[in-house]
């Protein structure tokens, strides 16, 4: 590869002999009038009046794409996949050649022709077009073009073609668009955003006319730019001579110069950005402002997502006007992105100027959290913005924050932990009368290895009654010790949470300082509950007695699981542990109320024996029945062998975006069921009252039945209740959209539910983040059948149900920030489809949202992705080889 830079821009080119991989084209739509055969050629060839020239209706065609070298072919055609038309034929699809660009000579075209069904194994020729590959300087081609296709030709491959898709002529409005767009791509031409777009929605309309009023037809066809690592390369024609030397061909007009410091530090660059930091001219910084250009310059930087890094000029840029940007609170991640810590003059700068700007907002904060952000007094200011959310706000990072502990100074917390214990021999009391009841009888229990995260060498004497708070800046730890002591919902998942990373042996990357961090933090946990008064020290015993409880029913589990046997004897197995107390040596039928580690706002007392059953799958989870102290039922799963940590993250994600959804007044009716992991190997998911999709056509035949059996209405769309329709219509979108971003894989009907009031949700996340087990998944589950339920495409709800897609999509795009920021504190997590590549995990969710583009073209985007998986067959053809791997495993 070859690099050239310039001052503003940076040009990268990769030469056709070094790419060992396949040609790819993108064939878009096909405009234009086909011209009507004669009446006379119709009586001759009857056949022709079921051809698209007498129908109203865009008939069936395809295309088959072949690449010439001297009017011989190199290689065998490729056609398009078929696809139903409507309005217009718009394929819109990448097709991948069997010729690799290696292979390619100077000369090399690529022939489309266009075919329609014509009788029995016959195909009429609609039309053709050739193309060279590469330009008149040895570029291959790149972007859209519109080539012209010859009506009723095949397409000719031969020097000169015969069916030319480009034709020179200056004084068509078409071409010269066409070349003065073709400058401004390659950034010859003065790049002004908002009238850029306006010129370019005026050419789409010149074209689409000079299409219209033509008689002749139009393929666009996309040529695709070669990636690496973010960056886009040209493709540059290079040959290799007969002394087996790379040799340039003359018309690329290139020169290769090799340059042996180009990977070495240019020494004359330090010096200027070390100058332009210098301490002494920063005093002039302070009233210096930015004139029209740079204000643009430095909006355009603070709209950066967080993982797009500034390159030397930018960062310059920010500093310089440090002062200016203050107060502009977007700014402060972007400045503190910008400066060397590494020398004391600069980091002691920016820490004064900490303070003095515009406070951040929660959301930004838990940017200031992650790894890039290794300075103690900016992750102490991160957690003094995090004191200002609230309770409900804390509880939807808290998966994250418990992460994020991975980065803090773990000599801190072990200070902490110190310190802690000091104050805590320093409590004299000689009253024995206050029992500890997690103490009593649950201590050594509670887990296999020895470690208890509850048990603290400290005495358990009656404490003082409050927990002091000397500053209000703190580190992360002891704020999170802080906030839990003070709530009790906190205070439960924050003991789950570190319980998991304290207890994950599975982790063999892990280094044990974490581990050994993690248990420190639950020590000092645990013994602020122990010191903080009443109400602290019950929450303390009630977080014992719930891990008693759960040890006890893995003990269980286990048992179960070892019993011979087919599942009912199994059922039966587990039905008799439970009604036996002594086995147990705790009585699951009936005991002290504790609150449900799932669901810490419910409060169980025992379990219906009679109830408990196991499912029909490999792991067999058992499903339990709990009595709350309101004497209702609350249904849970409790799974034994899995990792519920990727659920875990996924659902609390889900419930985020239907918090931030819900902000801007859309309610997708989302069902975000609780999940909670109580060891890397087994936790509790709550179920709700749904069945699969699949057992609902298998019993009803269609969605729409299901619906009218149990909400019939005669007012109602389809005789169903309206309420009940728009249930399942915003369900669907809001799914839909956020499977979509968080790239959840092996969608099928068994793990799509339905609740009679219409709620749709998606269950079993086992596979993220573009994962999936099934070749060419679409983009978002969305089948015919989901369609059907709508009424069809030309329904109003299918039209309300895109409409939704668009809005919600829009709308989380703008807490697109939110959302990396907590992907990136989970990197490092234990969590499967992340810990694969997690480098690349928020990357991944990033290219989802596609911030590259602005909300017109965001709307478009989506368009798109609904009609693939709309017209998506080979996901009809997966669901069918499921529903048969079903069927022979039942």
């Amino acid at each position: 590869m070859a690099d050239y830079s310039s001052a503003t821009d940076r040009i990268n080119y990769v030469y056709s002999c070094d790419l060992d991989v396949n040609i790819q084209l993108k064939i878009g739509t096909l405009e234009g009038k086909r011209e009507r055969k004669s009446y006379k050629a119709l009586v001759e060839d009857p056949m022709l009046r079921y051809s698209g020239q007498y129908q109203e209706t865009c008939s069936d065609l395809y295309i088959t794409c072949q690449v010439f070298a001297k009017g011989k072919p190199l290689a065998l055609p490729v056609q398009t996949s078929y696809k139903p038309f409507s309005t217009r034929w718009n394929w819109n699809e990448w097709i991948t050649l069997p010729l690799k660009y290696s292979d390619l000579s100077r000369n090399a075209q690529v022939a489309f022709t266009v075919w329609e069904i014509y009788g029995p194994r016959k195909a009429l020729a609609v039309g053709g077009t050739t193309v060279p590959l590469f330009g008149k300087h040895g570029m291959f081609r790149q972007g859209m073009h519109d080539l012209r296709v010859w009506p009723d030709q095949e397409s000719d491959g031969s020097e000169p073609s015969k069916t030319p898709g480009k034709i020179s002529n200056n004084d068509d409005q078409m071409t010269r668009l066409g070349k003065l767009t073709k400058k401004h791509r390659k950034g010859h031409m003065v790049k002004v955003d908002w009238l850029d777009r306006l010129t370019f929605r005026e050419i789409e309309m010149i074209n689409e006319k000079e299409k219209r009023e033509s008689n002749s037809m139009y393929l666009m066809v996309e040529f695709p730019l070669v990636h690496s690592d973010g960056v886009e390369y040209s493709i540059v024609l290079f040959e290799k001579g007969a002394d087996d030397t790379l040799q340039v061909r003359t018309q690329a007009e290139i020169v290769t110069v090799p340059d042996p410091e180009m990977l070495m530090e240019n020494l004359v660059e330090s010096k200027h950005h070390k100058l332009a930091r210098s301490v002494r001219s920063g005093l002039s910084d302070k009233d210096l402002k930015p004139n029209a250009a740079t204000r643009d310059q430095l909006n355009l930087i603070l709209g950066y997502p967080p993982t797009k890094a500034m390159s030397l000029e930018e960062q310059d840029l920010v500093w310089k006007f440090r002062f200016y940007l203050t107060n502009q609170k977007k700014a402060l991640t972007k400045f503190l992105k910008c400066v060397n810590w590494t020398l004391p003059q600069e980091a002691k700068q920016a820490l004064e100027l900490l303070y003095k700007w515009q406070p951040i907002d929660v959301d930004d904060a838990l940017e200031l959290l992650s790894p890039q952000f290794s300075n103690l007094m900016v992750r102490r200011y991160a957690v003094s913005r995090l004191q200002q959310a609230e309770d409900e706000d804390l509880l939807l990072y808290l998966l994250q924050l418990v992460q994020a502990l991975k980065y803090e100074d773990f000599n801190e917390i072990k200070r902490g932990l110190d310190t802690d214990k000091t104050r805590q021999d320093t409590v004299s009391s000689t009253d024995g009368s206050y029992a500890d009841s997690m103490v009593s009888g649950t201590v050594n229990v509670i887990s296999q290895d020895g470690f208890h995260p509850l048990q603290s060498d400290v005495p358990t004497t009656k404490p003082e009654e409050s927990i002091p708070v000397t500053h209000d800046e703190c580190d992360l730890a002891t704020f999170l010790i802080q906030r839990a002591c003070k709530n009790a919902i906190l205070a439960n998942y924050l003991y789950w949470y570190l319980f998991v990373e304290c207890e994950d042996q599975d982790n063999v990357n892990r280094d044990q300082k974490v581990t050994e961090m993690y248990i420190n933090v639950m020590k000092r946990f645990s013994q602020a509950l122990l010191k903080g008064g009443g109400e602290c020290r019950k929450r303390r015993s009630l977080l014992a007695a719930q891990q008693t409880f759960v040890d006890r029913l893995v003990m269980l589990i286990k048992v179960v699981q070892r019993e011979g046997g087919n599942r009912k004897k199994k059922v039966e197995k587990l039905q008799a542990l439970l009604a036996d107390p002594e086995v147990n040596k705790i009585n699951f039928t009936t005991f002290d109320p504790i609150p449900m580690p799932l669901d810490p706002e419910v409060q169980i007392k025992g379990i219906v024996v009679e109830k408990a059953t196991l499912f029909k799958s490999a792991l067999m989870p058992s499903k339990l029945t709990f009595v709350t102290t309101q004497s209702k039922e609350y249904v849970a799963m409790f799974k034994y062998g899995d990792d519920l940590r990727q659920d875990q993250l996924i659902l609390q994600i889900i419930t985020l975006m239907d918090k931030l959804l819900r902000k801007e007044n859309l309610d997708l009716k989302l069902s975000p069921y609780k999940t909670l992991a109580t060891a890397s190997k087994h936790g509790f998911v709550q179920l709700v009252d749904a069945i699969p999709v699949a057992e609902i056509l298998a019993s009803e035949g269609t969605i729409l039945n299901y619906l009218r059996k149990h909400s019939p209405s005669e007012k109602g769309p389809y005789g169903i209740s309206q309420e009940v329709m728009d249930t399942y219509v915003k369900s669907c979108a809001g799914y839909c959209v956020i499977t979509y971003l968080l790239g959840v894989g092996d969608r099928h009907l068994d793990n799509l539910l339905m609740s009679k009031s219409g709620k749709l949700l998606h269950v079993d996340f086992g596979y993220i983040l573009g994962r999936d087990p099934k070749p060419l998944p679409p983009p978002m589950k969305l089948c015919k059948e989901m369609v059907e339920a709508m009424g069809g495409q030309s329904s109003d709800q299918y039209q309300e149900f895109r409409r939704l897609c668009y809005t919600a999509f829009l709308h989380l795009r703008r807490s697109a920030n939110l959302i990396l920021n907590l992907f990136s504190l989970m990197v490092d997590a234990n969590v499967p489809d992340i810990a694969l590549e997690p480098d690349k995990t928020v990357k991944k969710v990033q290219d989802k949202f596609r911030l590259d583009l602005n909300d017109e073209e965001a709307v478009h985007y989506m368009q798109t992705l609904i009609d693939e998986s709309v017209g998506a067959l080979f996901a009809v053809v997966v669901e069918q080889f499921h529903k048969f791997a079903q069927y022979w495993r039942k």
